[in-house]
């Protein structure tokens, strides 16, 4: 079993790096969006944010907090193929992006 300490530094370098891949995209917004974009019942919030936004803003901020206090972490995540799905077809690849959420998967999943 991995050391919790470990594995909330770990994710935690984690989160970083997607923060770091989605500047380098261009997609990290220094706006809060409006209070509505976070009233969706959809998964990934997809009718009110785009998948960077859901990221950012609910994603990478919960996890924050969840580390910052010293809380649970979800044991599962599958965060990857989504965003794989987000980018098929756009100009962009967001490989280094889905090569981050694929590592955040593996720490949360316990693989």
């Amino acid at each position: 079993m991995i050391n919790t300490q470990t594995h909330a530094s770990n994710v935690a370098d984690s989160l970083l790096q997607i923060e770091a891949e989605l500047r380098g995209l261009g997609a990290w917004q220094e706006q809060p969006l409006p209070p509505e974009a976070f009233e969706s019942t959809q998964p990934f919030c997809l009718d009110t944010m785009n998948f960077p936004q859901w990221l950012q803003f609910v994603f990478v901020a919960r996890m924050k907090l969840l580390l910052e206090a010293g809380q649970p972490l979800p044991s599962v995540s599958g965060i990857a193929p989504m965003a794989e799905e987000y980018f098929r077809g756009r100009s962009e690849s967001g490989a280094k992006l889905i090569q981050a959420l694929a590592q955040m998967d593996r720490l949360l999943s316990g693989e």
